[in-house]
């Protein structure tokens, strides 16, 4: 990088760190300042502006506002108090956010509940949030019912678009009820004794690998995604982030809410993705941000290309912001679709480490530059894969990684707002995820559970998840790195690698499975995949899979294809496995031989 190259870099960084720094000065856990006063705050400026737009109808700031003061309203009738839960079991729509501002209004908290969720895991949602009533829709009622026999405790049912001569006892109508409700904003008072330390929201963890979590938001942290985002895209009223992911997740239901709502823009929101309106949406809604997570991007890149090509380049966007851009989707993404900016973060929905890629240096997560290490609360420390925990000296503290090594990704804990640890619901999980005397005796950092290396310029880049990365003949085998050059073979679409345990053999094998295209070839795949990876790394195992289920935030469903494992039992997709320099149909008399032993991978 040249020196007139360095400087435009360094003056994009520093530009960008003072304008999130000064959005988020404000935020003090300390004040009784909530989200719910941000917002009415916002909606006193820009009144008449749009705020939200979905499936053809909009709302005001001030109609957004006045749903809010509806819903506040009738909690308080319902008997709610600060510090009580409700739980919010829909898909994005337009009453949604007003909802749980309204909650945040009276103090109560608001456990958004993944709309895709059904059974056991539906069912362990609920419970833990300790909800005293659920709210949903017509969509995501049956789900309810279908396990409200397992649910710990009493909680009644209210349901949008629910005709009042349907209800029941037990099942309300929503509508019916906030209809008489006041307007009026709710004074003060039943959220007077709160601070901004005070839960908000739970937002749960994805649920990939076990049951999920229920992770403490604090009105403080609401706080900071919302205005940091709002500091970063430098959106203003006129402008619209256009939002496909679930209002349950951070990053659309905090981070792309916060872009728009802190400075009077628009959020045109939708049901559920599709890589086939994306673009036409944005066009005809003259969206000019998009908020993205990585799987998001991936699919746009995989999906065919338009007859004319104009039909995706054609648009007012200035920027895409989201996480988990990976490194071989990010170029072909922007060039593609000409997006002028793509701005990543990192961050955990439980955590205390949050990292922007501030100048757009393609395929890095974050840059931390030297000169303000101090300034961040992120350091990578030495990790062992097979014990899964960080390496200790012999002073019994950790290793802080060199350049260039990887290392897990830790979090210094402290009480100010931007380094605070809420962690769950659950204190036994949360406290798993503290390290204590990592530099100095008694300091506490919160482990993220992501493996990450930074280069001499401050860049910080992905690696792996604890546990996805695993040891194979005696080297650690990154499944993110395989995936990476698995999915750039020719006629494949998505790559999910994993390592099983294979008997009579140390470690794990490695695993991928494929979602393919139209004339994908196994010996073209293996000729791409042996020319890009050593032979450690190269999959064992290769499935294709013929259906796979995602969560609502397009993640794989990883842990049952590793309950899987290369079970013919228990897998239906074509299975095979690399044997004489071959991948070769997998068959039960294999099977046997490599349970047996005498089948040596």
């Amino acid at each position: 990088m040249g020196f007139i190259s360095n400087i435009r870099r360094d003056a994009t960084f520093m530009t960008r760190l003072l304008r999130i720094l000064r959005r988020i000065r404000s935020v003090n856990p300390d004040s009784s300042n909530l989200v719910c006063d941000d917002f009415e705050h916002a909606a006193d400026q820009w009144p008449t502006q749009t705020a939200l737009i979905f499936e053809g109808k909009s709302l005001t700031y001030q109609q957004l506002d006045v749903m809010a003061n509806r819903y506040a309203h009738w909690g308080r009738q319902r008997g709610l108090k600060p510090g009580d839960t409700v739980a919010l079991f829909m898909p994005n729509r337009l009453e949604y956010l007003a909802i749980w501002i309204g909650m945040n209004k009276i103090g109560v908290v608001t456990a958004l509940i993944n709309n895709s969720l059904t059974g056991k895991g539906l069912a362990h949602c609920l419970n833990i949030s300790m909800a005293s009533l659920t709210l949903v829709d017509l969509t995501t009622m049956p789900c309810f019912m279908e396990i409200e026999s397992q649910i710990e405790r009493f909680q009644a049912l209210w349901v949008l678009d629910l005709p009042r001569e349907k209800e029941t006892e037990d099942c309300r109508s929503l509508d019916a009820a906030i209809k008489g409700v006041s307007t009026v904003r709710p004074d003060r008072t039943p959220r007077a004794d709160l601070k901004a330390s005070s839960t908000a929201l739970y937002i749960y963890t994805s649920g990939t690998t076990g049951l999920p979590k229920a992770a403490k938001i604090s009105n403080a942290r609401a706080q900071l995604y919302m205005k940091a985002f709002a500091g970063l895209t430098k959106m203003g009223p006129g402008d619209r982030v256009y939002c496909v992911l679930p209002l349950y997740h951070a990053t659309g239901g905090l981070c792309a809410t916060g872009a728009a709502l802190m400075n009077g823009g628009a959020i045109v929101l939708k049901r559920k993705f599709s890589a086939s309106q994306f673009w036409s949406d944005v066009r005809l809604q003259g969206v000019t941000h998009i908020v993205y997570i990585g799987e998001l991007c991936r699919y746009l890149v995989n999906s065919p290309p338009a007859p004319n090509p104009d039909d995706e380049r054609k648009h007012k966007v200035r920027m895409a912001f989201g996480n988990g851009m990976r490194p071989e989707v990010w170029d072909q993404f922007k060039s593609r679709f000409k997006i002028p900016d793509v701005l990543e973060f990192y961050g955990s929905t439980e955590g205390n480490v949050s990292l922007f890629n501030l100048d757009g240096h393609s395929g890095a997560i974050a840059r931390v530059p030297r000169i303000l290490r101090n300034k961040f609360n992120v350091r990578l420390v030495q990790f062992d894969i097979e014990s899964e925990m960080p390496i200790r000296g012999q002073n019994g503290l950790c290793i802080e990684c060199r350049p260039g090594e990887i290392g897990e990704a830790i979090g210094h804990i402290a009480h100010d707002a931007r380094h605070a640890y809420s962690g769950y619901a659950d204190k036994a999980a949360s406290q798993k995820k503290v390290l204590t005397d990592v530099f100095k005796k008694g300091d506490q950092w919160f482990r993220t559970g992501d493996l990450m290396r930074q280069d001499k310029q401050g860049y910080l880049y992905f690696v792996d998840r604890i546990g996805d990365t695993f040891r194979w003949k005696g080297e650690n085998v990154s499944t993110s790195e395989v995936a990476e050059y698995c999915a750039s073979a020719p006629g494949v679409e998505e790559a999910i690698v994993y390592g099983i345990p294979v008997p009579h053999h140390d470690g794990k094998a490695g695993m991928v499975s494929l979602i393919t295209r139209e004339g994908f070839d196994l010996k073209l795949f293996k000729d791409h995949v042996d020319s890009k990876l050593p032979a450690y790394a190269r999959p064992r195992f290769v499935r294709l899979l013929q259906e796979v289920e995602t969560t609502g935030t397009f993640k794989y469903k990883k842990m049952d294809l590793i309950k899987a494992g290369f079970d013919l039992g228990a897998v239906t997709d074509p299975l095979y496995l690399l044997c004489n320099d071959d991948y070769v149909p997998l068959t039960p008399d294999m099977a046997a031989q490599i349970a047996g032993g005498q089948l040596r991978l």
